[in-house]
């Protein structure tokens, strides 16, 4: 068992307010897509406000939002995006977020039980932004193994 877990930061870019008509399903959906993640197998952590989500929080600019959690492992973390309910959001984004030429989205190892904040979780993603996939700031595309786990593959 590993001694890391996986941290993401994902930020979109809203196309109008929150309180806006054209956000009003996205808001709807928000505490449904929040229970299904930590009830998601490798689910440890997100970042919340007193509303139980993170949408008051808008460290990246008032337009943007942040989503930073804490998981098991890649792979859990890719069974929610891309293998549950949470798949009907990501298809309708273009209808609430702007499209971004830069990185979105970073994942990096922490140690188990550390609750990254959001200035390490800027840093990571800007990490990923200026020098590209590397151990300590990648993507799902280019995902990189905990830090144990290549000296558990030196030692057997």
């Amino acid at each position: 068992m590993s001694t890391y877990q996986l941290a993401q930061l994902n930020i979109a870019s809203m196309k109008e307010p929150l309180e806006s008509p054209s956000m009003a399903d996205f808001v709807a959906n928000l505490e449904r897509i929040n229970v299904l993640a930590e009830a998601s197998p490798g689910y440890v952590w997100r970042l919340q406000d007193e509303a139980g989500d993170a949408t008051a929080l808008r460290p990246f600019g008032d337009d943007v939002l942040v989503n930073l959690s804490v998981w098991r492992d890649v792979q859990a973390l890719s069974d929610y995006v891309y293998k549950s309910a949470h798949t009907e959001m990501l298809k309708r984004r273009q209808e609430w977020f702007s499209k971004v030429s830069a990185a979105h989205m970073v994942l990096w190892w922490v140690p188990a039980g550390h609750r990254p904040c959001v200035e390490e979780a800027a840093e990571r993603l800007a990490l990923l932004r200026e020098q590209g996939a590397s151990a300590q700031a990648f993507s799902f595309r280019q995902a990189f193994p905990a830090p144990d786990t290549l000296a558990a593959l030196l030692v057997e």
